[in-house]
């Protein structure tokens, strides 16, 4: 419970350091240290074809009207690529048939600081308050940190796209009323045409040159209409015609002249280099071209994806692993020895100290194992190298840094490498990681031609970087109404964010980034156990680990271990104070309305029972970064299987640009928890995951899975991200609802956990 020393200049959390806020991010001690060199404002950095004007970062428009919204942010089947052209698009009054989408090209102007903010925030940047947060924005900015992660795309960039539509209807409403000689006041944009109240029109095309050359007013505009407004319409997604008729292109589509394909092999996880190849076994195979070695992997590369893995399974790469592999056991082991180390307090409130002196305590011990993303597109990267620079397409959540890891890898400058972000097949976080980008660029040097790399299947989970593991021993005191008195989480874990950090900003190769973070406490590896509710006595000790595994970003990230311990601990104190589950927790939601309000609508559209036994019923609720849910589902183990008859979700989201897409979110999420719940996770023997063929990890199919319905509570409130907030709570609701047919309580995840 208390703080473990620190050695001389340890920081608890690594996100910036002292230098980096006093440098990087220009001062929090008054110190503008280098601030003379940088612009004190950024320009757009757009490209313009032929006939098209840039108005702003986020908007084109061409002579026939034509509206090209500017993307910073990965699309991973989110919908980020039409939520944020709708944004702009309705206050630019623009005609939704006329929409096109093109990504951002890498630049100041598109940083995510939002997430940047989570991220990088430690114990100089909280001290500093609003100076540390200016220091990481800064920070972002001048670095061109864009990321997409964390459901942080529409907080980050809803106020920017609102703004760059406004501006660009004002502009276009001034070119317009010059040729008329009337108030710009008086004209206004509807479904894409101008008019001056109904008196004449024009075509956004046909006045956009001059437009741009016109100035903003001061103070900007926003519409103020209710008609014709785009927003909060479930208008149809920009990327659905492309992907049902095949000519959506994503990294494994890319095709270019005189272009030839790679397979990879990395050893086993943990400190591995190469040690001998078959070549001449490679050789037999039809279309072989080239073995490529490096120190920690070799490649093969042939005239088709399939030669090249054909003959890199022929060549037999055998490699040499230093240190202890990792295994199962082994990870087990280290998570409750960390328990006997002191750990770090995170968070706190009042004073348990007392409370739990000489009094009866509930205490349960939980535990959740690495969770892999098993997107369903293995990473993948093509690369051409010329005279002049580098050309990689490549899906990344992070284009900036992945572009200077190539830079790095070829010894270019940042300038000369061109990356063509594309959309992925599926990421939850993976894409946060950028080795495909930099292999295949140096296979394409290698082969001085174009190469595709791309991972087999079992190389994209035996290198996956999974979600954390985590150990949590919880313990509560009830007093005598059955309220919650004093609450004590003690959690082992490892921290997957930074690791993934020092990955792809320091460079770090996965074993290492492993091991220095094995010491680090943050509140990124205890994320989503900052209790939603109203106890007076509560805190959070973290006790970080050293698993040997590389962890990685993940949909959710700890928000999916927290919300297991604390709502699976909250129905178990539930049933000790002999309370019906949903009253219990709305009893302490006094100062969380909206929360409470997702619960009572949760238990009126799924006809709560009260929990009673054998009513297969759970319930579980969330907070996450400004959003609520609360679920309720109805479970049951079948023949030894796990059966979901029933996943009822209410959400307060805020005011929700597309509805539709919400609920995609939304489900989306649901289900992927469901997949945590009852697989998506491995044993690792030997520095090897034992299995890892899909039809074999547990995936829910269609057939376990019944009626999902997700209800979204109408809100005023600005709209927080949805990606990841129904991941969290499914696996706590089965583990509920599983109690009440069962008997037993479920505590690990996944919850029919092997082994």
């Amino acid at each position: 419970m208390g703080r473990a020393p620190r050695k001389q200049g340890q920081q608890t959390e690594r996100g910036l350091n002292r230098r980096a806020l006093l440098v990087g991010g220009g001062a929090t001690a008054g110190l503008l240290l280098a601030w003379a060199v940088w612009p004190r404002a950024y320009r757009p950095n757009l490209n313009t074809a032929p006939g098209e004007t840039a108005f702003n970062t986020f908007l084109k428009i061409d002579r026939a009207g034509q509206i090209i919204v500017i993307v910073p942010q990965t699309e991973m089947g989110q919908g980020v690529s039409t939520l944020l052209p709708q944004i702009l698009a309705d206050e630019l009054g623009a005609d939704w048939r006329t929409i096109g989408v093109q990504s951002a090209p890498i630049g100041p102007l598109y940083a995510n600081i939002l997430l940047a903010r989570q991220w990088l925030a430690n114990d100089w940047s909280r001290l500093a308050g609003e100076a540390g947060e200016w220091a990481i924005d800064q920070y972002a900015t001048r670095s061109a940190l864009m990321l997409t992660g964390a459901g942080t795309s529409i907080p980050m960039f809803h106020q920017p796209y609102r703004e760059a539509g406004a501006a660009a209807r004002v502009l276009l409403c001034k070119a317009a009323a010059a040729r008329w000689d009337v108030a710009w006041e008086s004209c206004d944009i509807q479904n894409g045409i101008i008019s001056d109240g109904g008196k004449r029109t024009l075509k956004l095309g046909e006045v956009a040159e001059d437009a741009a050359t016109f100035d903003l007013p001061d103070i900007l505009p926003f519409r103020q209409a209710e008609v014709d407004r785009l927003a909060g319409q479930e208008l149809p997604r920009l990327d659905t015609p492309s992907k049902i008729d095949g000519s959506h292109v994503f990294a494994a589509d890319v095709r270019l002249p005189d272009m030839v394909f790679a397979s990879i092999r990395q050893g086993p996880i943990g400190d591995a280099v190469l040690k001998s190849v078959n070549e001449g076994a490679a050789k037999s195979v039809a279309g072989f071209l080239k073995l490529v070695r490096r120190e920690r992997w070799v490649a093969a590369v042939a005239s088709n994806w399939w030669a090249a893995n054909k003959a890199l399974d022929l060549a037999d790469p055998l490699f040499e692993l230093a240190g202890k592999p990792v295994d199962s056991a082994g990870m087990e082991a280290a998570l409750e020895r960390a328990f006997s180390a002191s750990g770090e307090r995170l968070y706190a409130q009042g004073d348990l100290k007392p409370l739990f002196k000489d009094a009866t305590i509930i205490a349960s011990e939980y535990r959740v194992r690495p969770g892999l993303h098993l997107a369903p597109e293995p990473m993948c990267a093509t690369a051409r190298i010329g005279d002049d620079g580098a050309e990689v397409w490549m899906a990344t959540q992070a284009p900036g840094l992945a572009r200077a890891a190539i830079a790095k890898a070829l010894d270019l400058s940042p300038g000369a490498v061109t990356l063509y972000p594309l959309h992925a097949g599926g990421g939850y976080g993976r894409r946060m990681d950028h080795d495909a980008g930099v292999q295949a660029a140096l296979l394409s040097r290698e082969m001085k031609r174009p190469v595709q790399l791309l991972w087999s299947r079992l190389e994209d989970v035996v290198q996956d970087r999974p979600g954390a593991p985590a150990h949590a021993r919880m313990a509560a005191r009830l007093g005598r109404n059955g309220a919650i008195e004093g609450w004590l989480a003690k959690v082992a874990a490892p921290c997957a964010m930074t690791q993934t950090w020092a990955r792809i900003a320091d460079g770090k190769p996965p074993h290492e980034a492993a091991a220095a973070s094995a010491d680090i406490s943050t509140r990124l590896a205890v994320a989503g156990m900052e209790l939603p509710y109203a106890v007076p006595n509560w805190a959070v000790d973290h006790f970080p680990a050293d698993i040997g595994l590389p962890l990685g970003f993940t949909r959710g990230n700890a928000h999916l271990h927290g919300a297991f311990f604390t709502e699976s601990f909250m129905d178990e104190l539930a049933h000790q104070a002999q309370m019906e589950a949903m009253s219990f927790r709305i009893q302490m939601l006094g100062g969380n309305p909206r929360l409470a309000h997702c619960l009572t609508t949760v238990g009126a559209l799924g006809g709560w029972q009260g929990g009673i036994e054998g009513s297969g019923q759970g319930l579980a609720a969330h907070a996450m970064n400004g959003a609520y849910i609360a679920v309720m589902v109805e479970a049951a183990i079948v023949e030894g299987k796990l059966q979901v008859g029933r996943i009822v979700a209410a959400v307060d989201g805020g005011e929700q640009v597309n509805p539709d897409i919400a609920r995609q979110q939304i489900e989306s999420g649901l289900i992927h928890g469901l997949a945590m719940a009852m697989g998506a996770s491995v044993p690792y023997a030997k520095a090897m995951p034992t299995r890892a063929i899909l039809g074999r990890m547990g995936l829910p199919r269609l057939a376990d899975i019944g009626e999902v319905t997700v209800e979204l509570i109408r809100s005023t409130a600005p709209p927080a991200g949805l990606t990841d907030l129904g991941v969290p709570v499914v696996a706590p609701a089965v583990a509920n609802a599983l109690f009440t047919t069962t008997g037993r309580r479920f505590r690990s995840l996944p919850l029919l956990m092997e082994g």
